[in-house]
């Protein structure tokens, strides 16, 4: 797909979010992110969430918006087609993560019980939510295409989890720190469906890491506008105001730089998924 300069004559800013923690939930704190950066940035700004990963990344790569918050893999295609991502997030103090396979508290699943099983997974481009425990099963000796009796796509966290205790799927993932052990705060079952919600679930097992999501800039963007958005960005936890956006919208406490190709590994993660 070509990549397009956005117009010249367009005068807001477009900033995208993926759907992976609930559209309904994002779009709800859209109009603070918007606000906020609007003040930053000095001029009108259009906050989106995209209805999958793969729009997400044609509307930066076509020039519909100017930046997103992306998932790692968006990330790294990004990055190959000469996309820069500016800043990455930080999550207690890291900037990697890992996928956590669970099942219901009670079920007693492991990997060498998951024969037959359904699963629920996020996004075909979702490294925690499908690319990094897809790759964990495979070098486990379990190819999910025959060894699941289904698997399909909910789209976000909250709908893979939930279809796990709902009973239409025994298996998900859920993103969760290098550290974590268990299922309480540490991992992102908390983060998706509040306090409390870990003990819903078991454990079958922790993945390889990935590097956490980013924001890459759309070719072509003015280079002040890239400048202004990274100093906002890394300046959110400053205020009280960045501290709510970065819990609430990037599940962040902070924003880092994001080192050049710096997502260039997940190329791995992606083909052993396949």
């Amino acid at each position: 797909m070509p990549l397009q300069v956005p117009s010249a004559t367009r005068h807001s800013f477009r900033f995208g979010l993926p759907p992976s923690l609930g559209s309904e939930t994002a779009r709800e704190r859209a109009d603070r992110l918007a606000a906020f950066l609007q003040r930053a940035l000095g001029k009108l700004v259009e906050v989106s969430v995209a209805s999958s990963y793969e729009t997400l990344a044609k509307d930066l790569l076509s020039g519909r918006a100017d930046a997103a918050w992306a998932p790692p893999f968006v990330c790294a295609r990004m990055e190959a087609m000469g996309v820069r991502v500016v800043v990455r997030g930080v999550r207690r103090g890291m900037s990697s993560y890992r996928s956590a396979l669970v099942c219901r508290s009670g079920a007693g699943l492991s990997v060498d019980r998951l024969k037959g099983a359904t699963a629920a997974w996020v996004d075909r481009d979702s490294v925690a939510g499908f690319l990094l425990p897809t790759a964990y099963l495979k070098a486990q000796g379990l190819e999910p295409a025959r060894a699941f009796f289904a698997q399909h796509f909910t789209g976000s966290y909250r709908g893979a989890l939930e279809s796990v205790l709902d009973g239409k799927a025994d298996v998900a993932s859920v993103f969760c720190p290098p550290a974590s052990t268990g299922l309480t705060y540490t991992t992102g079952v908390e983060d998706v469906l509040g306090a409390g919600a870990g003990r819903r679930f078991e454990l079958i097992a922790y993945t390889d890491e990935a590097p956490n999501d980013g924001v890459p800039v759309a070719m072509g963007l003015q280079p002040q506008l890239v400048a202004a958005l990274e100093t906002t960005l890394q300046g959110l936890q400053s205020s009280p105001e960045g501290v709510a956006l970065l819990k609430d919208i990037f599940n962040a406490e902070r924003f880092e730089p994001a080192p050049r190709m710096g997502y260039r590994a997940l190329y791995r993660v992606a083909l052993a998924s396949l």
